[in-house]
């Protein structure tokens, strides 16, 4: 052979090898990455050529699945109060993908989940249809449901989130304004203008923000509660009922600052019960400097703070600054400066306090099952943290409870339930210009001792006047009713 064929038969080889290096890369390599591409357009229609498993609250389904009326698109999502239950569930859409529990166990609720197989299989072969496997949640409806409409009676802004302190079970996750994901369940032409209309660009009001998982808010007072904690557990007091070494007027430390107080409250030296009952910013302003950053940073992170949360749908994590100087660790100690808790994270402060300083990690999801009904996965609770120990943690309960009975939270108060919770009108805008965030945490524990439920409130009202806003007058009848559901739910009347 000649050296120019010879040179051509070299290169024209090269091609081949290289052609069946590709070949094999795509099919071995990059399968499942392109076989789940979200662009692939069998990947959709395999999806929605059959109905979707359920999402399941209190052995119902809150979504379900209809004809669609496309040519490619056999079925397409449908969601019962979706507006209500938007926040737990995300959408399923066939032209905007997904998001939350519809994304996150897509693999179950389409029937393609790998621990699937066995059971289509037997599908298969006695030549049933494929069908989807279900999502069962730890949401109580009528918890819900008292939170949502709670939120959507208040107007503006807001959020809600439930825990049951002993496992750590989502009872309620609602966020308001919020969106109905039937809107945008089909194909591009049909429902592009409804899932336009949503986004934030078009939409200040940020309908499909979950701001029970993703929005931070300055906590204010209810921040007070992390503060006693520290205060508690590092031996700076040991009752609630001693005396605390807090000056009144209070300058912020190397400032020339006072630290002020709401009104005309008197804070001299009062004890931890009534600095909380009536909400002392001396008091716990002063209590985080004497404790240093340090000490304030370790009692915070064992609540949860500078961590994401998962649900499983991810919560942004909650945020305890770690680099202060002495006014700015004050300041944090009263949940003012750079301090922002998400409304699940306050949640899961309550809920501590309320299981006797044990944290348990919060989970939405209890079982994953195939689509006759055999359990597939079930989460267990999981311990987090222990932020308090028991006795400092019934200290802090007697102190929260005095809260209720006899301070800014009285709006929370239950007939033969004992309520502990604590109020926070959380400041914001430039020089705390804009109208402040109303917060309320609150648990209830039943005769027995034991503690259905925990809950954290917080309301944004542009609108509203600005001297009609307060934790206890806003959040505290939402916080109310959704305990009272959880009660009502689980005693069976």
């Amino acid at each position: 052979m000649n050296k120019p064929l010879r040179r051509i038969a070299i290169f024209c080889g090269l091609l081949v090898l290289a052609l069946l290096i590709r070949d094999n890369y795509l099919q071995y390599v990059k399968a499942d990455q392109l076989a789940g591409d979200q662009d692939n357009l069998r990947v959709r229609i395999e999806r929605y050529s059959h109905p979707r498993g359920d999402i399941i609250v209190d052995g119902n389904p809150i979504t379900g699945s209809a004809e669609s009326k496309g040519r490619q698109f056999k079925y397409r999502r449908t969601y019962k109060d979706g507006p209500m239950w938007a926040p737990v569930t995300g959408y399923s859409s066939q032209a905007f993908d997904g998001s939350q529990l519809e994304k996150l166990d897509d693999g179950i609720l389409t029937g393609n989940d790998d621990r699937l197989f066995f059971r289509n299989t037997l599908d298969m072969i006695t030549g049933k249809p494929k069908q989807g496997g279900n999502v069962v949640t730890t949401l109580n409806a009528a918890a819900q449901k008292a939170a949502y409409s709670g939120l959507a009676r208040q107007g503006g802004k807001g959020a809600v989130v439930a825990l049951e302190p002993s496992t750590g079970k989502i009872l309620a996750l609602a966020s308001y304004p919020s969106y109905d994901p039937s809107s945008f369940a089909g194909d591009r032409d049909s429902d592009s203008k409804a899932w336009n209309k949503l986004q934030k660009k078009n939409n200040p009001s940020e309908p499909m923000l979950n701001r029970a998982l993703r929005e931070t808010y300055p906590p204010g007072s209810t921040f007070k509660v992390v503060t006693a904690a520290a205060a508690l557990e590092n031996g700076l007091y040991n009752s609630a009922d001693q005396a605390t070494d807090s000056p009144q007027p209070y300058t912020l430390p190397n400032t020339t600052r006072e630290l002020k107080n709401e009104g005309s409250i008197q804070c001299k030296n009062v004890s931890l019960r009534e600095a909380l009952r009536i909400s002392c910013n001396t008091v716990f302003g002063h209590i985080g400097d004497q404790l240093g950053k340090d000490k304030m940073l370790k009692e915070a992170e064992k609540f949860g703070f500078n961590a994401e949360q998962f649900t499983p749908v991810r919560s942004n994590a909650s945020v305890f600054p770690k680099e202060m100087d002495r006014p700015q660790t004050a300041l944090s100690s009263i949940g003012q400066f750079d301090t922002a808790a998400t409304p699940l994270q306050m949640a899961m402060v309550a809920s501590a306090v309320a299981n006797d300083g044990k944290l348990m990690k919060p989970y939405m999801v209890d079982e994953l099952q195939s689509s006759n009904l055999d359990p597939v996965e079930k989460t267990q609770p999981e311990e987090m943290s222990r932020p308090l120990s028991p006795a400092n943690a019934q200290i802090l309960q007697s102190m929260m409870q005095t809260v209720v009975e006899k301070g800014t939270g009285t709006n929370a108060r239950i007939n033969g339930v004992t309520v502990g919770g604590k109020t926070g009108t959380a400041q914001h805008g430039v020089a705390n210009s804009a109208n402040p965030y109303a917060w309320f945490i609150s648990y209830a524990k039943l005769p027995d001792g034991s503690s259905p439920v925990a809950v954290a409130v917080v309301i944004e009202d542009e609108s509203a006047n600005r001297d009609d806003i307060s934790g206890g007058g806003l959040a505290a009848p939402i916080a109310k009713n959704v305990m009272q559901a959880v009660i009502k739910s689980k005693s069976g009347s």
